[in-house]
């Protein structure tokens, strides 16, 4: 089973027919290495893309993230697989709505190591900048 982490928690029976009911389309899941030359109106219109994440260390899905929401992208936009906590601020900067992990990988990153890097918008650096000069 698999664990949904959003920024209000941990869910693990969270239903993708939620998610995204303006879109017509179905769910997409796609790999990291997806070629971006073969991003179409009809992939623009899935309900909800899970772009898989095989390794902590491979960021290709978060420049396919952003990638499709630069197309016009609106749905929902889920990163799968071996995400770290300390990446959360990554993947939603990145355009994803939300991570979809295993419950093994939530074990060993509980909840609150989650919910610490939830408010992933007042954690920046040109945010802490505008504060110095004020």
């Amino acid at each position: 089973m698999s664990i949904i982490i959003t920024d209000s928690g941990f869910f693990s029976n969270y239903q993708d027919a939620k998610v995204s009911p303006n879109h017509p389309g179905p769910s997409v899941d796609l790999k990291s290495d997806f070629d971006p030359k073969d991003i179409t109106q009809e992939l623009l219109q899935a309900r909800c893309i899970r772009i898989e994440l095989p390794s902590f260390a491979d960021g290709r899905a978060f420049t396919l993230a952003i990638l499709l929401r630069s197309h016009g992208y609106t749905g929902h936009l889920r990163a799968v697989g071996y995400i770290l906590a300390d990446q959360y601020t990554m993947v939603r900067r990145s355009g994803f709505d939300d991570v979809e992990i295993s419950e093994e990988l939530a074990i060993r990153q509980p909840k609150k190591q989650w919910q610490d890097r939830a408010d992933w918008r007042r954690h920046d650096y040109q945010g802490r900048l505008r504060e110095q000069t004020l």
